[in-house]
């Protein structure tokens, strides 16, 4: 059975900075409206998150278009 040793700071700081993955791809786009509103989004990918989007896609667009193809 191994000890529960807490973490040093050290340990908890590296944890906290460091990337979830090494191939890790930042996004941010702002929208400004005039001086009205301002709209800002952010967003995060892998290679690997990219890949089962677009498997994902697939696999409901390819039988989508072959329904709609049939019924024609």
């Amino acid at each position: 059975m191994q000890d529960a040793t807490p973490a040093s700071d050290q340990d908890v700081t590296d944890r906290q900075t460091a990337a979830p993955h090494p191939e890790e791809m930042k996004g941010t786009v702002t929208f400004n409206l005039g001086r009205f509103a301002t709209m800002t989004a952010t967003g995060r990918a892998t290679p690997a998150g990219l890949v089962s989007a677009a498997l994902l896609a697939g696999v409901i667009l390819i039988p989508l278009a072959w329904m709609i193809r049939r019924r024609r």
